[in-house]
């Protein structure tokens, strides 16, 4: 197998599961992706075959729909997005569906009700809007306001950097509602997209995962009924940690798989490719350029490890392992990519070689869900 996956941690359902994903992104995303990053969007039509394949709103409960999942199912789907060859375009947009836990964590059983059981059939995509012009991992220094009026909450500011921005359909949006309490004043409210005042802006273009399209949104006098507060008034930033410390450990799950991916490539690339009179592989240097990836894989793979166990005996994700796991995991993913393009020579430049979108899409991976120095700071306030 591709991945080392610990039989201790993972039952033979996940296993299952495994292969059904595993298979339907072969057959649903990784023979379209070169068009889609032309296209610079995912089509519908890969979302609902998504939904009816079972592999979307994982950890949803069979009475909203949903497949009704574990923690480690949705690793499985983690990993496997990660390792498979379109997981370099299209990770940020498949990692949205992780929202679906989020609205299971905190949402009211009108928003389950409501929303739930389109995003399981891949009719519903949500977009999280945190990100905004002036403020990027500092989560305190938000400055989109929502001011309560009446029944309703008026929306006003800006958001960038959104992934799914052209194709959600519902929008989380982090909000300001005491001004004076930095990250204590923080609220979430939930905005389908045609509601009046809710702008789309510009969508921007990246250095890698195409795919995933990208963009800025603006309110202007955004009303929502107060019933659309996702989570408790002014407990936003609780919402807000509880699904960071998922997505960091998940995003260096996708930088290991990904890594993993290349290494895996690069290994048969060097076997078949030739030079001087010998493969490339046959190289002592090659050999040992391996070796160090190889480590660096394995070691990464133990720290994964350790997390998940950590998960199954407390029902949590750790803040501080999650917060190494992303520190350290895309790290490592940078170094072992860039040996990788380097061992194909030239051709790891191309683009028709996957190798390329993998390197331009793990440079994200160092920025996204929390850059590598907020994770530096926050490791060394525990000190």
């Amino acid at each position: 197998m591709p991945l080392n996956y610990d039989p201790d941690i993972f039952g033979e359902e996940h296993e299952m599961f495994r292969r059904t994903v595993r298979r339907f992104f072969e057959a649903e995303a990784d023979p379209y992706v070169e068009q889609w990053d032309r296209d610079e969007n995912m089509p519908r039509s890969f979302w609902l075959k998504a939904g009816e394949a079972g592999i979307l709103g994982i950890g949803v409960p069979d009475a909203f729909g949903g497949p009704g999942g574990d923690f480690l199912h949705r690793v499985v789907m983690t990993q496997e997005m990660g390792y498979s060859i379109s997981g370099a375009s299209i990770g940020p947009a498949v990692q949205r569906d992780q929202m679906c836990e989020q609205l299971m964590d905190f949402g009211t059983e009108d928003q389950k009700c409501r929303f739930l059981p389109k995003m399981v059939k891949g009719e519903c995509l949500l977009a999280f809007t945190v990100t905004e012009p002036d403020s990027g991992s500092d989560l305190a220094a938000i400055r989109t306001t929502a001011v309560r009026d009446g029944d309703d909450y008026v929306i006003n500011g800006a958001k960038t950097y959104i992934s799914g921005i052209a194709d959600a359909d519902l929008f989380m949006i982090a909000c300001k509602t005491d001004p004076a309490a930095g990250s204590r004043g923080i609220s979430i409210f939930l905005a389908e997209r045609n509601t009046p005042g809710l702008n789309i802006g510009r969508v921007l273009h990246k250095m890698g995962c195409h795919a995933s399209n990208n963009g800025e949104l603006h309110f202007d006098n955004l009303r929502v009924p107060a019933a659309n507060l996702f989570g408790p008034l002014n407990g936003g930033f609780k919402v807000l940690a509880k699904s960071l410390n998922r997505d960091r450990l998940m995003w260096g799950i996708i930088s290991h798989a990904a890594a993993t991916r290349a290494f895996d490539l690069t290994v048969d690339f060097v076997k078949n490719r030739k030079g001087f009179g010998q493969t490339i592989f046959d190289f002592q240097n090659t050999q040992f350029k391996l070796a160090d990836l190889k480590a660096d894989l394995d070691v990464g793979q133990a720290y994964i490890d350790r997390c998940l166990r950590t998960y199954l005996r407390t029902g949590e994700v750790d803040m501080q392992e999650a917060t190494v796991a992303k520190l350290w995991l895309p790290e490592m993913e940078g170094r072992v990519l860039d040996q990788c393009v380097q061992l194909h020579g030239g051709a790891g430049y191309m683009d028709e070689y996957p190798v390329s979108r993998l390197f331009t899409a793990g440079r994200l991976h160092r920025i996204f869900a929390g850059t590598a120095e907020i994770m530096r700071m926050q490791i060394g306030r525990a000190l």
